[in-house]
């Protein structure tokens, strides 16, 4: 099976009427007030270069890191392709089902990759991992799975030579970080602001890691690749009232979950078969391919599986929302599988 790489839960939304998204993962409707009071100020100093060295450095105190062990980029996606382009391994290993961009990235600069597929719970075990590997990319917590890796165990992926990255995309929607490696000096950390500020237009994240590699991909990198309002919104969400907020939407995406997962559990010949801990859930059922074409025709995106290697066309990707909108798709989910969709017409 050839797997459509660059197929993203935003292509669920286009040409229909969508009035309920469970496809797409940013988390909020749109940015907080305040930060967008921020980004309508800062409007009026376009007319100068953007300057990242106070959003660095506000990043890095965030993270207890030096800013020279942080490059700000145009969301997460700039980072993979620059680390593919300045990395030079040997054997590539991305552990899959996950976030597709990785590995489109190093193929698209000229790396063979190998797959580590994980199934059943999808956790990782990280001693079938070939010790050959000298790049091994991850996805923590995992997209689509929502399976949260203990952090201990990426550590002992860890070993001489070998440059171990972890996509920490949705690491603040997980209460507390307790599984983040964003201090870890030897690991190279992948975050985006996106989708928990409501921010996936501005493209907004950045990389940790080692000095000497983060010189490298800076020196990759264009010019002035991050806007000013990209960087406003860097420094403004790495202050401290922005971490009490987001730990506080975290603990309500855990709660608004649990709604999803116990609603989810009515439904018949549907499975959730990890132990979901991040802003979405992944479910397999038989008929998915034909319930996807029924909510989509009834205003309801979620996003397919079988883009992601590792799954199939019988898995499906829902983001969580509020409780009201998740009993409106699983009421209508109820009925479109006591009477099936026979398509449009």
């Amino acid at each position: 099976m050839v797997e459509d790489l660059g197929h993203h839960g935003d292509a669920e939304v286009r040409d229909a009427v969508i009035r309920h998204d469970f496809a797409v993962n940013v988390r909020v409707k749109g940015p907080p007030r305040w930060l967008r009071d921020r980004l309508t100020a800062g409007i009026e100093t376009l007319a100068a270069y953007p300057d990242p060295r106070e959003a660095t450095e506000a990043v890095a105190e965030r993270h207890g890191r030096t800013p020279d062990e942080v490059l700000l980029t145009s969301g997460a996606a700039e980072a993979f392709v620059l680390l593919a382009r300045v990395l030079t391994p040997r054997r590539a290993l991305v552990v899959h089902p996950q976030f597709t961009e990785p590995e489109a990235a190093l193929r698209a600069a000229g790396h063979p990759v190998e797959r580590h597929i994980l199934t059943g719970d999808f956790t990782l075990d990280p001693a079938r991992v070939p010790a050959e590997a000298d790049l091994v990319m991850i996805c923590n917590p995992t997209n689509p799975t929502s399976v949260l890796h203990p952090a201990a165990a990426i550590e002992r992926l860890h070993d001489k030579g070998r440059t171990i990255v972890v996509d920490e995309a949705f690491m603040d929607a997980i209460p507390g970080e307790t599984e983040t490696l964003a201090g870890h000096p030897d690991v190279v950390v992948i975050r985006s602001l996106t989708k928990t500020w409501g921010l996936a237009g501005l493209r907004i994240g950045y990389v940790l890691g080692p000095a000497p590699l983060i010189s490298t991909l800076r020196a990759a990198q264009p010019l002035w690749s991050v806007s000013t309002l990209g960087l406003i919104a860097a420094q403004a969400t790495s202050e401290p009232e922005a971490l009490v907020e987001a730990e506080a939407l975290a603990k309500q995406d855990d709660q608004d979950r649990d709604h999803l997962l116990a609603r989810l559990a009515e439904l018949p010949g549907l499975t959730v078969p990890a132990v979901s801990r991040a802003p979405f859930v992944l479910v397999r059922a038989s008929n998915a391919a034909e319930l996807r074409a029924g909510l989509r025709a009834e205003g309801f995106a979620v996003r397919r599986g079988d883009t992601f290697p590792g799954l199939g066309p019988d898995w499906l990707r829902l983001a969580v929302r509020d409780r009201t909108a998740t009993d409106l798709l699983v009421d209508r989910w109820q009925q479109l599988t006591a009477t099936p969709w026979s398509g449009p017409g």
